[in-house]
């Protein structure tokens, strides 16, 4: 009998998605076969893209991943991993001060589904200061962001600023 595929899902908001991002889908699926990049609506956030560009620039940054797929979601993490069956929710931590929100939130999905996982990955050492935001607001002035994200994005931002 043919053991059932480990898919995990790596939620965010991915507003836009970075090298960093794609450090961690690469290391995630060295420990699932599967993997579900969950591009989600949070009510919270303003991002500077929609969900459909936000889906698209995953999607477009993702090719050379067979074994990953781009979906949007809305409301609780937790809810989307249980009705995707997956056993795990892949979350990046670059600083300490990232793990007292992440504790926070994996104890409630603990709760919310009981079955699934959390795995935290630390970014390679090149990505730790990287954020969306920070890829924006360097962008936004006309830095040189090419290191930091695939290069689809890299000119959707230049023509987004420009």
């Amino acid at each position: 009998m043919k053991a059932k595929p480990r898919t995990a899902i790596y939620p965010g908001t991915f507003d836009p998605i970075t090298n960093g991002h794609l450090d961690l889908v690469r290391r995630a699926l060295t420990m699932f076969d599967r993997l579900i990049v969950a591009v989600g609506r949070n009510p919270e956030k303003r991002p500077l893209f929609t969900i459909d560009e936000r889906l698209s620039m995953a999607r477009v940054s993702l090719t050379e991943f067979d074994k990953v797929t781009v979906e949007a979601f809305a409301g609780l993490t937790a809810e989307f991993a249980a009705k995707r069956n997956v056993v795990a929710i892949v979350r990046g931590l670059r600083a300490v001060s990232d793990f007292e929100f992440e504790f926070q939130m994996a104890l409630m999905n603990r709760h919310l589904a009981p079955g699934i996982e959390t795995v935290y990955l630390m970014p390679n050492e090149k990505y730790t200061y990287l954020s969306s935001t920070v890829i924006k607001d360097v962008a936004r002035y006309g830095g040189n962001i090419s290191r930091y994200v695939p290069a689809p994005i890299d000119k959707i931002l230049k023509q987004k600023f420009s």
